[in-house]
């Protein structure tokens, strides 16, 4: 079990950064329990958001000389880590902003264990249910479900580029061939991939990002969450989405406040010659593509590094570039699934309520945020910070890679908590309501931004502000797109 304190500072070093900011980092002494869940998931939110804020005032110190204290509040990161949950849009109802497509979720199986589907988008959605030969309904999907065995329906479902787990053990997954290919990853990795000059230093920028160009090609949750804590730092974050892919308007609502937004199709000549002129002006490439995926496409890391020395490429994947299923798309709630920590959680809870003697395997129990996602969207934020920091010390281009799995695995090395405290004294997230008195403390007002592409009827929106606190250089809370094609493809003039 590693500290609160202590695992900012291992992370840190591990990347092999200047530790002369380290002691202005000002966390919680005691984050956790900061939720009601068995996992140090306030050290978890704290640790990595703290490390964001961090890597932006080491970049801005190498490039101004200026140094500033970083602080974090464990509550107000861990709600941070739900804040899709925490948005109103003027004149919107809440009632569609919902995290689950209503057939997502667990179901038992004919082995007496548990598998979970997403079907969040539509052809994950029909995918499952051709599988199951089955109506779009949870009462014919568990029926049918009853007779499968859940590694063979997982399998299956991999198989045909689906999304579904099934349910593990910690214990079990570290005896999986995947769970062992992943044993030694770090939650961050930084790789050095091509030679370029060092970068210049900008003493006259007044953020840490400003000047800094980010091409943004993620979706769902974790890498949005990156894109979306560069653009606060200062950066001009270019979110590019595809007009042929379904949307998540309601997650994207609120990762991508502060981007602007535009859409390409790569597989158009003229739109992919668009996006290879915004390569070559880019500081940093974000994607979120399964391994290989870009490759296959002309824009993998050494293709990018090759158009463009000195970027920083950043990748973000399910399970890792090693092993069976480095391949495997895979999100948030699966990984949990997957990885051990729905079993974990349950048993805990039981110990708690007294409920010990339950058969077994009981009901998975899922943390009560998406951690995995939100904790890997800092930290591949934090390895981008260090990675750009590293073009001033060192020059090159660099690679960072970051895992959910992996993330998971770091979240488990932090320990569980006595079960009593954790589900006693740890305080439930509080109602998804912009007027609960908890989330009112935490609300900004964000305006619609105008972009370049015409649109009336410009809104606003309540959001939760950001938990990361810059003594000298303060977020930008800014504005929101409020849509994906608000802005033209092509970049700002860069202001320093």
């Amino acid at each position: 079990m590693m500290s609160a304190l202590r695992a900012p500072e291992t992370l840190w070093r591990s990347l092999n950064l200047s530790t002369e900011l380290l002691p202005r980092l000002r966390l919680s002494e005691q984050p956790d329990p900061a939720v009601n869940s068995s996992f140090r998931l306030g050290t978890a939110a704290q640790t990595s958001i703290g490390l964001s804020g961090l890597a932006a005032a080491e970049f801005h110190r190498l490039r101004t000389g200026i140094e500033q204290d970083v602080s974090v509040d464990a509550r107000h990161a861990v709600l941070e880590c739900k804040s899709e949950a925490y948005y109103s849009v003027e004149g919107e109802s809440g009632e569609k902003f919902s995290l689950f497509d209503a057939l997502a979720g667990v179901y038992r199986t004919k082995d007496n264990s548990y598998v979970r589907i997403h079907t969040n988008f539509p052809h994950h959605k029909q995918g499952i249910l051709d599988i199951l030969g089955c109506e779009p309904t949870r009462e014919s999907i568990a029926e049918a479900l009853l007779h499968w065995n859940a590694v063979e329906f997982e399998t299956e479902a991999a198989s045909r580029k689906m999304v579904a787990t099934a349910l593990r053990s910690f214990e079990e997954w570290d005896a999986h061939p995947q769970g062992q290919a992943l044993a030694t990853t770090p939650s961050v990795s930084l790789v050095k991939v091509g030679e370029a000059p060092k970068r210049p230093v900008q003493s006259r920028a007044t953020r840490p990002l400003e000047g800094i160009r980010v091409l943004d090609l993620t979706r769902v949750l974790a890498g949005p969450v990156c894109g979306r804590t560069l653009a606060a730092h200062g950066a001009d974050v270019l979110l590019v989405t595809s007009p042929k892919l379904p949307a998540l308007p309601n997650l994207d609502m609120d990762t991508s406040r502060g981007k602007r937004t535009t859409q390409l199709d790569l597989t158009d000549p003229t739109d992919r010659e668009t996006f290879s002129t915004l390569v070559e002006g880019a500081d940093v490439f974000l994607q979120a593509y399964r391994p290989g995926g870009l490759a296959a496409k002309g824009f993998g890391v050494d293709e990018v590094a090759k158009r463009r020395p000195g970027i920083v490429y950043a990748s973000l994947c399910a399970y890792g570039w090693e092993g069976p299923w480095k391949e495997r798309r895979g999100f948030d709630s699966l990984v949990q699934t997957a990885t051990g920590f729905n079993v974990a959680e349950a048993e805990a809870y039981a110990v708690y309520t007294g409920d010990t003697s339950a058969p077994r395997p009981l009901p998975p129990k899922p943390l009560p945020l998406q951690a995995l996602d939100h904790v890997a969207g800092y930290m591949l934020a934090f390895g981008i910070q260090a990675a750009l920091c590293k073009t001033i010390t060192e020059g090159g281009s660099w690679e960072v890679r970051v895992s959910l799995a992996a993330v998971g695995r770091w979240i488990r090395s932090l320990g569980q908590l006595d079960p009593v405290v954790a589900f006693e004294r740890g305080q439930p997230l509080p109602l998804r309501s912009m007027d609960d008195p908890e989330v009112s403390q935490y609300a900004i007002k964000v305006k619609q931004a105008q972009g370049s592409n015409e649109h009336s009827g410009l809104k606003s929106m309540t959001a939760l502000a950001h938990a990361v606190k810059l003594s000298v250089t303060p977020v930008k809370e800014g504005e929101a797109p409020m849509r994906l094609n608000a802005d033209a493809p092509e970049w700002l003039p860069r202001a320093v």
